[in-house]
């Protein structure tokens, strides 16, 4: 890896810890911030949005992603990145495994493969989207 994407990941998870700061979680206490990036260089954030209905609660990464469509982007998903709070010794998070499926639906449209960026306090944990969800349901096994 060189220089110039260790900077573009610095950048990334620095854009998730901004979004991170606008989350709504009065129950948990458990801020999230999601940013992701697509090919021309644009960068998508979201935040946890919770309810008192927990159930209807929304992930930073489903956030990010809705934004992202309903701006009208569609292809290009090159790297994600997810910070949760961070306090001394926090490991790093990774996406659930109902956002790793949003996001897989998102990089399937556009034929990519993205690196997520599971930061931690102390470590940031770089995996490929397809070995977070491997064998992942997307738009191919519908046959349209």
């Amino acid at each position: 890896m060189g220089s110039g994407a260790a900077m573009s990941d610095d950048a990334l998870i620095s854009a998730a810890r901004e979004a991170a700061l606008q989350s709504y979680s009065p129950y948990s206490n458990y801020a999230v911030g999601a940013a992701l990036r697509f090919a021309d260089g644009s960068i998508v954030t979201g935040t946890n949005v919770e309810n008192a209905s927990y159930g209807l609660a929304l992930c930073a990464e489903t956030v990010a992603v809705a934004k992202a469509m309903g701006d009208g982007i569609r292809g290009g998903l090159q790297a994600v990145a997810v910070v949760g709070p961070e306090g001394q010794g926090t490991p790093p998070i990774t996406p659930c495994g109902r956002c790793r499926q949003v996001l897989n639906e998102l990089a399937a449209l556009g034929g990519t493969d993205p690196i997520v960026l599971c930061v931690g306090a102390d470590e940031v944990r770089r995996v490929l989207l397809s070995e977070l969800l491997p064998h992942a349901f997307g738009p191919d096994h519908l046959g349209a």
